[in-house]
């Protein structure tokens, strides 16, 4: 409250100023207004009779009123012009940071939504911000895989209090919870009404693509990356996840003493085993010669996560602070060395010299067709769209496939029963020999594992869209500026939806598909749905079956005493302590 009359108290004091301005103007040109000089009245006297003279006297007077009214009414104007400009702008302040959020505040709770009073601006952040710092520092029994009220924190709490019809403040705008299977399906499906919410400059430096658009630019997009993700197009790919899944088990026998174990903390091999796999897919090269934009994008994940958690405050990302100072410095690195890459490639495929297998190579032969065939370069990305879209493959491309091999290897560990069936399988498909693309559809035991894992620890906790219209979701309507979350982790976890078992590790649910195990309805959507479904899942499983695989083959593996069950978000859901394990060399 103190904050809204601050607010008005200088809306006030911009009019005050404002009239002391027009004042002003108008003493400076009524101060011009003055007889004119005795030398021009006998300049006058001289020329004319006495009537005359009089006549041309008062018409030189009026000229010059007449004139300086003028001028006047100019200066008010302008003045003026900027006084309602910056009363416009008070008022967009005002209906932003009190006005609209009150109203819509109203609309929820008529219609029985319940959450927390409205603060000024900040809404609920400070506190969501407090209770996912508290829950980092709390870590979870080792087999408990209820991490909702660690990775979700605040959201449980409000539902706690409030029950499932509750929504929170995200700064100045009602985020509500969406958790109906039929809800949910509508919001994924009506994506030009229910639209991916505007990145933050600060967000947008670490991916701006496909992930992020919406309307025109996201069709556009999705029309020229789509033949990059064709299955054909993955099939051809099994030979680059076979060599990067070789050199990493590779490693690991290495590090597998004479006895024939050892403790290995395998999450930073999953990440560079994924960052390979993505960096020969995609750019035809290998982890060395792109670990560094690895390494750039995972700082600058951590600095956009934290970002996050806060209200952007526009203009903010100006100030040089030293996070923000770091966030350009390696924007711009990032950018520089793919605008190397592609530029290097977009000359060898003119030259007839490029290889078009992988991903950049595909997608800037979809680009160049696009074009060609519009006739128009409109129809096409432009080498900032590709650039951005090369920095979604190596977020989005890495992180997804490495957090769900880390969460399924953590889960046979514990499961060893479930780990000795999915070995069996795989055995009897390959034996110990090379994996084959027509094999990997084979490993049945293996998909349902890798669902079960994707169903209890989801690589994204959360879906957010924004309500771009008044509209009607179920039974409410709801009015444009409103936020909706679709609380994935929460929906995979609901007891009411997979029994009293939710929270049990079984992955016989999924024995005869995901269609079947969900009964039709959107209550499994690790990589969204509708349109917008995620454009890498069948890559993403294609890279986890053949990585699990080839594991499985060589090693069998326990939770090593040493590990710490904390998963957490960084825009992907991670282990925090990492994952060290026993291995055991086969």
């Amino acid at each position: 409250m103190q904050l809204l009359m601050l607010l008005v108290e200088l809306a006030l004091l911009e009019l005050v100023f404002m009239l002391l301005l027009i004042l002003q103007q108008m003493k400076k040109l009524l101060e011009q207004i003055k007889p004119p000089e005795r030398s021009t009245v006998v300049d006058l006297i001289g020329t004319t009779n006495e009537i005359e003279r009089k006549i041309e006297y008062h018409f030189f007077l009026s000229n010059m009123l007449a004139d300086s009214i003028f001028k006047l009414f100019v200066a008010v104007f302008e003045v003026g012009q900027e006084f309602f400009i910056s009363l416009i702008y008070a008022w967009k302040l005002l209906n932003w940071a009190w006005f609209k959020p009150r109203k819509l505040d109203k609309c929820l709770r008529q219609q029985g939504l319940k959450g927390n009073s409205y603060k000024l601006i900040f809404g609920d952040l400070k506190e969501l911000s407090k209770s996912v710092e508290n829950a980092k520092s709390k870590p979870l029994n080792v087999s408990d895989d209820d991490i909702s009220p660690k990775v979700l924190p605040y959201f449980i709490e409000t539902i706690k209090k409030y029950g499932k019809n509750c929504f929170i403040w995200a700064g100045p705008k009602p985020m509500v919870c969406v958790r109906e299977p039929e809800a949910i399906k509508e919001v994924l499906t009506k994506y030009g009404v229910y639209q991916k919410v505007e990145l933050t400059p600060p967000t947008k430096l670490l991916a701006h693509g496909i992930i992020s658009y919406n309307e025109d630019k996201w069709a556009k997009h999705r029309k020229i990356l789509n033949p990059a993700f064709h299955m054909e197009k993955i099939k051809n790919m099994l030979p680059v996840f076979h060599l990067s899944c070789s050199e990493m088990v590779s490693q690991w026998k290495e590090a597998v003493t004479e006895k024939g174990s050892c403790e290995l903390d395998i999450w930073p091999y999953l990440e560079r085993l994924t960052s390979d796999v993505i960096s020969r897919t995609a750019f035809g090269s290998n982890y060395e010669e792109g670990r560094k934009i690895f390494e750039l994008q995972k700082e600058q994940a951590e600095h956009v996560t934290e970002v996050s958690r806060t209200l952007y405050i526009p203009g903010w990302r100006f100030l040089p602070t030293k996070r923000n100072r770091r966030m350009k410095e390696i924007e711009k690195e990032v950018q520089a060395m793919i605008r190397g890459i592609i530029d290097k490639r977009v000359k060898a495929m003119k030259a007839g010299e490029a290889n078009a297998d992988d991903l950049l190579g595909i997608l800037l032969e979809s680009n160049f067709k696009e074009i060609e065939q519009q006739g128009n370069n409109d129809f096409g990305m432009t080498t900032q769209d590709v650039i951005e879209e090369c920095k979604v493959f190596y977020i989005a491309g890495q992180e997804t496939t490495s957090v769900l091999l880390v969460w399924t290897i953590i889960l046979l560990s514990r499961h060893p029963d479930w780990q000795a069936r999915a070995r069996e399988e795989v055995l009897q498909v390959f034996g110990d020999g090379t994996l084959k693309f027509d094999g990997l559809n084979r490993l049945k035991m293996v998909t349902m594992i890798l669902h079960e894992s994707l169903r209890l620890y989801p690589p994204a906790e959360a879906l957010t869209r924004r309500v771009t219209t008044k509209t009607k979701l179920g039974e409410l309507i709801l009015q444009e500026g409103v936020m909706l979350t679709l609380p994935i982790l929460l929906v995979h976890h609901d007891k009411e939806i997979w029994g009293e078992d939710a929270l049990e590790f079984k992955p016989e649910r999924f024995s005869e598909g995901v269609s079947k195990a969900t009964k039709g309805q959107m209550t499994f959507f690790p990589f969204g749905g509708g349109p917008r479904i995620c454009i890498g899942l069948n890559f993403a499983m294609i890279e986890a079956k053949t990585a699990l695989a080839m594991i499985l083959q060589r090693f069998s593996f326990e939770l090593s005493p040493s590990y710490t069950h904390s998963p957490q978000s960084v825009i992907t859901m991670q282990p925090q302590y990492g994952a060290p394990l026993i291995l055991h060399r086969l």
